[in-house]
């Protein structure tokens, strides 16, 4: 585990730029295309939107193909959708063709719309294990990551796909990329910030005990990959270290 914190959040940013520029290029150089997972939220847009302007001649887009660690049960139209954040803000910017988006099909019950999403997905990678080069994470305050919640059934799953979970305390569904599908990837990287996170950054990173029901995120662990934190001071200031 590589552990990163920044005085501020304009630093962080563009220090997990960097980061993405090299693994997309590393990517690209070696398999002609790189496979990017995106995280949803509020965290992560003024991220994309650097990305889609200051950042936008130092990947070759045009072999960038972009997926979703997990999705809201709304309507893509819908100001919660993930995938419309992301439209907005990098991929329609830099004008992702559409065959190199895979968003989650929410017109669909949450069981069919994760099951299509496995499909989609399988196809991409055309008979090659379900490795992706870059996952980006987010964290709650409640140490959740994707739709990971605690105590939900997701966290039992053991199956490398996406799968979804009814998340009780939002009196709704979602659709989420499992722990073990996360775990494949070749890179991890954890976007946190502010103080309202700093007790689920301490338990995830630090716990002796580990208990996953309760912090999710302690589930990221990839089997061949790396996992990179990148924190503001606001959210490490509980750690220890």
């Amino acid at each position: 585990m590589n552990l990163l914190i920044y005085k501020t959040q304009a630093e962080l940013l563009e220090d997990l730029a960097a980061y993405i520029i090299k693994i997309a290029n590393k990517a690209i150089d070696e398999q002609d295309c790189f496979n990017f997972v995106l995280t949803g939220g509020n965290s992560p847009k003024a991220l994309y939107e650097m990305l889609a302007t200051t950042y936008k001649d130092q990947i070759d887009w045009k072999k960038v193909y972009f997926f979703f660690g997990d999705e809201r049960n709304v309507m893509p139209t819908h100001e919660s959708y993930n995938g419309l954040m992301a439209k907005k803000a990098i991929l329609d910017p830099l004008n992702i063709p559409e065959d190199h988006i895979f968003y989650v099909n929410t017109s669909l019950a949450p069981e069919k719309a994760a099951i299509e999403y496995n499909k989609a997905i399988v196809k991409h990678f055309d008979g090659a294990d379900l490795i992706f080069d870059l996952i980006l994470l987010g964290m709650g305050d409640d140490a959740h990551t994707a739709s990971l919640f605690p105590g939900t059934d997701i966290l039992n799953n053991k199956n490398v796909e996406i799968d979804s979970v009814f998340v009780e305390k939002l009196a709704t569904y979602r659709i989420s990329f499992t722990a073990p599908l996360i775990n494949k990837a070749k890179n991890v990287a954890f976007l946190v910030f502010g103080e309202s996170k700093a007790q689920a950054v301490k338990e995830v990173i630090e716990s002796k005990k580990r208990n996953t029901k309760l912090y999710p995120a302690q589930l990221v662990n990839p089997i061949d990959g790396g996992v990179t934190w990148f924190l503001d001071d606001a959210a490490a200031g509980l750690l220890d270290s």
